[in-house]
């Protein structure tokens, strides 16, 4: 593991609650953000994929921003991406001035990016982000793959790059991104975007993983995180695969976000099941097939 990274272990990227109106809730934010507290996991991600950012307004993010990290003394991130530049840097600022540790950014989306492109866009970006921040690579997503050489290379260069979350289906990725920035960096954390890549992750050198499983069981890797340490192989062998077991939620339903949010509202009853994602709404039959999984 990266036990010189300051963000090792095992972080949250919190989904984001809706009132009855459509309106973020604050309160069920409150909820959820108190529960995650006490869960034992290291790190909240706002505004990641889960917590739904491209669906929301500027001033929707700005007052998410503002309002969210008081609910929690835990270490906190905010993922600032956008297609606009200008809107990034203002929901940096706003991040700063309200005490997080940290900022997200995507690369840029919609137009494809060379590694040329890449280089100067993230070059450029950290002149002007104004402090610590991780690079998020999801390809599937955004049409181009931050490879492992870029990465180190850029890690080389600017001191505030301090992580990446990767989010590529690929362990062999994963070990790669690793193993190319150690060679630069040892306060570098790679963080795997996939639930059940947390102990391949560590096993490999890695920081830690960001991932949507910890919205309704943070408990379970926040204990795999304590067995690492301890050097528990049993225990070890006994979560990963009660995690592997727990992946069968990302095959419920149409859209990933609501059926997280809908498993967070049925276990625990804090917030309303509602994404600004359309036709995921999960019927009587995946409710049930929830329930079980998590029983």
């Amino acid at each position: 593991m990266t036990a010189e990274s300051a963000f090792a272990g095992v972080w949250c990227p919190s989904v984001t609650p809706f009132n009855a109106q459509g309106a973020i809730d604050i309160d069920a934010l409150g909820r959820h953000f108190s529960r995650l507290n006490r869960s034992g996991i290291d790190t909240l991600l706002i505004m990641g994929s889960i917590g739904e950012f491209a669906s929301l307004t500027q001033q929707e993010r700005l007052q998410l921003i503002k309002e969210a990290r008081p609910l929690s003394p835990l270490t906190m991130v905010a993922n600032v991406s956008a297609t606009c530049v200008a809107d990034m840097l203002s929901l940096a600022e706003a991040a700063w001035e309200s005490g997080y540790d940290a900022v997200m950014v995507l690369p840029p989306y919609y137009y494809g990016q060379t590694q040329n492109q890449l280089m100067h866009y993230f070059e450029t970006l950290d002149q002007q982000l104004g402090g610590k921040w991780f690079a998020y690579n999801f390809p599937a997503r955004t049409g181009c793959d931050l490879s492992p050489t870029l990465v180190a290379a850029l890690a080389a260069k600017l001191p505030n790059f301090i992580g990446i979350k990767d989010t590529v289906d690929c362990l062999s990725h994963n070990r790669a991104m690793i193993d190319e920035t150690k060679k630069v960096r040892s306060d570098f954390a790679v963080l795997s975007g996939y639930d059940e890549y947390l102990l391949p992750n560590l096993l490999a050198g890695g920081a830690g993983v960001i991932s949507g499983l910890n919205n309704i069981v943070p408990e379970v890797f926040a204990q795999m995180m304590q067995a690492w340490r301890d050097g528990n192989m049993a225990e070890l062998t006994r979560i990963q695969q009660q995690i592997g077991r727990m992946m069968a939620i990302y095959s419920i339903g149409d859209d990933f976000v609501t059926t997280i949010k809908t498993a967070v509202s049925r276990r625990y009853d804090s917030m309303r099941s509602a994404s600004r994602n359309y036709g995921g709404t999960l019927d009587a039959q995946q409710c049930a097939a929830l329930d079980r999984l998590f029983s």
